[in-house]
């Protein structure tokens, strides 16, 4: 779970819905202001992981929108403030890439001309990679960070399936708890975290659980990905993760022929955990194309 610093905006961004064809997503918006460095170079959508939210990226807006991006990242459905149904079915890994194009042609719609970034992190890395496989041509880049080339290792796969059988027969509120108490190092770290308390209750079991069994599943498509062509693609990371190894990652990058970065001091989140440096490499990525 990633543990944004605080899940109030920046003054460069505001809460809205995003307005799109297959319904509306709670989204930050972020833009440059005046000191952006050369006016608005384009627009970059941002895909949260498995049981985060929009906020996991809330300290990178100001640094991204300061080097001339519009920042758009997104509660995908049954993410936090973004509804979804109680139905597994609607959060097959298609109909949540059908999302993500959805909602690229309503950030292009309220952009205008420029290029639109793609960037998912774990979950929406995979999402993400759906999505280009549908139709990459709305992305000018795709950004895959901390996001594996298949399914994640088996100790995160126990943990997953932990997860959902207690989905299953518990409250949310319950399985918070029962988190808690499993976990007293991350307890300790969350302790007095009301606001990331909050979203975990928002979040939809239901969507829960259908992501969980995808990422316990998902199947090599790399060589699918390499075949886009032309999308220049960038694999980041930080210098250790507990989801997929990072020679894993590094290896990805080699057979994507993709640029490869890796924050120094961050673990699964350098969204989270090294903020400025991650949107230096990532801005200084979009720059490039």
């Amino acid at each position: 779970m990633s543990r944004p610093p605080t899940f109030t905006p920046p003054a460069c961004a505001v809460s809205r819905a995003l307005h799109t064809s297959r319904g509306d997503f709670a989204v930050l918006d972020a833009q440059p202001g005046k000191d952006g460095e050369n006016g608005l170079k384009g627009a970059a959508l941002l895909l949260p992981g498995f049981t985060g939210s929009k906020e996991d990226f809330i300290a990178m807006l100001e640094p991204l929108t300061r080097s001339g991006y519009r920042v758009i990242s997104v509660d995908g459905r049954g993410q936090y403030e973004t509804e979804g149904p109680h139905d597994e079915d609607a959060y097959a890994q298609h109909e949540l890439g059908l999302d993500v194009l959805a909602q690229a042609e309503a950030v292009t719609a309220a952009v205008g001309d420029g290029p639109l970034h793609l960037l998912g992190h774990s979950l929406g890395g995979q999402i993400a990679r759906a999505a280009v496989l549908l139709d990459h041509t709305p992305f000018r880049t795709f950004t895959v960070m901390s996001s594996g080339p298949a399914r994640v290792v088996p100790a995160q796969r126990e943990k997953i399936r932990m997860l959902s059988e207690a989905l299953a027969v518990m409250g949310m509120e319950q399985v918070w708890d029962a988190m808690r108490a499993a976990e007293p190092p991350e307890a300790a770290e969350v302790e007095g975290r009301e606001d990331l308390r909050r979203r975990w209750l928002r979040h939809n079991p239901v969507q829960l659980i259908a992501t969980g069994r995808q990422l316990t599943a998902e199947p090599d498509r790399v060589a699918e990905l390499a075949a886009v062509r032309p999308l220049p693609t960038h694999v980041i990371s930080g210098e250790r993760d507990d989801t997929w190894p990072v020679p894993l990652l590094d290896e990805m990058a080699l057979r994507l022929g993709a640029p490869r970065t890796v924050i120094a001091g961050a673990e699964h989140s350098p969204n989270t955990d090294r903020p400025y440096e991650t949107s230096a490499a990532v801005a200084d990525f979009w720059d490039r194309h």
